[in-house]
């Protein structure tokens, strides 16, 4: 599960630097802001579309958010 801790964090990084609080992209993802925040702590796992969907909500590129140089 370290991968998805390091991807968790990412996620709340890029969401903060965007000024976006849980709940607005849960909101967006159609789900709670309960279900979104376990992305964030490493508990749940993106599929494809969730990280591709990011990504683009938060202008970064999967690279960026997979911690790929």
């Amino acid at each position: 599960m370290k991968t998805a801790k390091i991807i968790g964090e990412n996620l709340k990084e890029a969401r903060k630097y965007k000024g976006l609080t849980q709940k607005e992209v849960g909101q967006a993802l159609y789900m709670t802001q309960q279900q979104y925040s376990r992305f964030e702590n490493g508990v749940f796992e993106l599929n494809y579309d969730q990280i591709l969907f990011l990504c683009k909500l938060y202008d970064i590129t999967p690279n960026e958010l997979f911690n790929i140089e």
